[in-house]
């Protein structure tokens, strides 16, 4: 039952979309899938550029400037930009990744013009004044001890990054240094939206209730006249084999100990050739798909090893991925017998594999959540936008969702015997220590808050 289901979903989701693509004279590419069920529009503009191409010593500068975007431009105030979105009844935001950096407005389709002529003014508009780089920089030093600084998990996946990756540019945080960030200048944000801002380094989503020829018309009209400009040569980076297992031990502040174990694994680079990464998927999707996923079956509820547990696996990226494992000791365990539990689980799966209903299972799962983020117009875009800016492409979607169905035990055995092993692999350990001053954390007390 289960597998017809997955394959009813397949089909769902295979079934042509209307996705229609135009590029323009200055290199902007624009995509557009049209949705008529309610009359929103979602806009996205992603720039192809994030935290991996920052230069050493200026770390954090690609999230800076993301702030910086909505500090006003020749004909837009400070703060304006936001305050006329809200007035059109929209909602508007951005984010930086180490890939990419995208902005975003989802409204009423009557004020896409709006949006557009907003969005298009700051791409080549934008004022950079010492003064609003002054209290801006402030605000993300503010967000970088809030978010990581004081948040025992965040600042455990951050040293654990800087540990697994010893030559390529994800060991640095996307938020930056906090060093690096005290020594910005308005000048390195300058440089920064001088040399990647640019409409050949960037891809115009847009989905709703939209008909595709006259977006193509709206994006001609604001963004058309932007000059292109010739783009930096990129690095290729590349990670060195690792040479044996490393260990990190992070203290702070928290109430309970916590381990992660990250493999580096590969990602997708040819969608149509490729397996590897299709079946480290189905393999993070059998230890960690739901509750009855082996990892919380064996290691929560049967063992009490863990009071939670997990795995995780991004198969795009432009950089390299990991395979993480990771997990709450169980209260009277250790983070040495969970990572023995953790382990025990690996060599199960690499000497036995796993059973064609765990697969079932698996395929099943991920193509159903596939049809269910249809559902949201603004993810149908993120989902274009996130595949266009890390070398992938849209059209890729349902060929990558049948290369999942195409997955085999075998397969999904010989990846975790390939990759899951202590040459691969960087343990982090959380070990906490007393929290807001006190000698011993009080049962039950609240772990620093996000």
């Amino acid at each position: 039952m289960q597998h017809l289901l997955s394959l009813a979903l397949l089909s769902a989701v295979t079934a042509h979309a209307e996705v229609f693509e135009q590029a323009l004279r200055n290199g902007l590419r624009v995509i557009v899938k049209e949705d008529h069920r309610a009359p929103v529009v979602v806009q996205q503009i992603w720039y192809r550029v994030g935290s991996m191409d920052e230069r050493t010593g200026t770390t954090g500068i690609a999230h800076v400037l993301e702030h910086m975007m909505f500090k006003g431009t020749k004909s837009v105030p400070a703060g304006e930009f936001s305050k006329r979105i809200a007035a059109a009844g929209g909602r508007e935001n951005a984010f930086t990744s180490y890939d990419y950096t995208a902005y975003f407005q989802q409204l009423h389709k009557s004020q896409l013009p709006l949006a557009m002529k907003l969005e298009s003014d700051r791409m080549h508009n934008l004022l950079l004044s010492d003064v609003e780089f002054g209290k801006e920089i402030k605000v993300v030093m503010e967000e970088r001890r809030s978010r990581t600084d004081d948040e025992p998990h965040s600042l455990m996946f951050e040293r654990m990054m800087a540990v697994a990756y010893q030559e390529h540019p994800y060991q640095h945080p996307v938020i930056g240094w906090m060093g690096d960030l005290q020594a910005l200048s308005a000048g390195d944000a300058r440089a920064w939206y001088e040399r990647w801002y640019a409409p050949n380094n960037a891809v115009l989503v847009v989905a709703g209730d939209v008909k595709a020829d006259a977006i193509f018309a709206l994006a001609q009209r604001y963004y058309g006249d932007i000059p292109m400009h010739k783009l930096p040569a990129r690095k290729n980076f590349s990670e060195p084999p690792q040479l044996g297992v490393k260990r990190i031990v992070v203290k702070a502040p928290a109430q309970l100990p916590h381990l992660v174990m990250a493999y580096h694994a590969p990602v997708l680079r040819d969608p149509a050739q490729d397996w590897q990464p299709y079946a480290l998927e189905v393999l993070a999707g059998i230890l960690d798909g739901n509750e009855s996923a082996r990892l919380n079956k064996t290691l929560v509820r049967e063992q009490q090893l863990a009071s939670s547990v997990g795995a995780g696996y991004d198969a795009t990226s432009r950089g390299p991925s990991m395979f993480t494992l990771e997990g709450t000791p169980s209260e009277g365990k250790s983070v040495a017998e969970l990572e023995a539990g953790l382990r025990a689980q690996i060599s199960q799966l690499v000497h036995h594999g796993v059973s064609e209903e765990e697969l079932k299972r698996v395929k099943a799962q991920v193509t159903a959540s596939e049809v269910y983020k249809r559902d949201s117009v603004f993810y149908q875009a993120m989902q274009i936008g996130q595949l266009e800016s890390i070398g992938l492409s849209y059209k890729d979607i349902p060929l990558m969702l049948k290369k999942i169905q195409a997955v085999t035990t075998q397969q999904v055995q010989e990846v975790a015997r390939e990759f899951l092993l202590d040459d691969n692999l960087t343990v982090a350990v959380l070990d906490p220590q007393p929290l807001s001053g006190e000698h011993k954390p009080a049962k039950g007390a609240n772990r620093h808050a996000h």
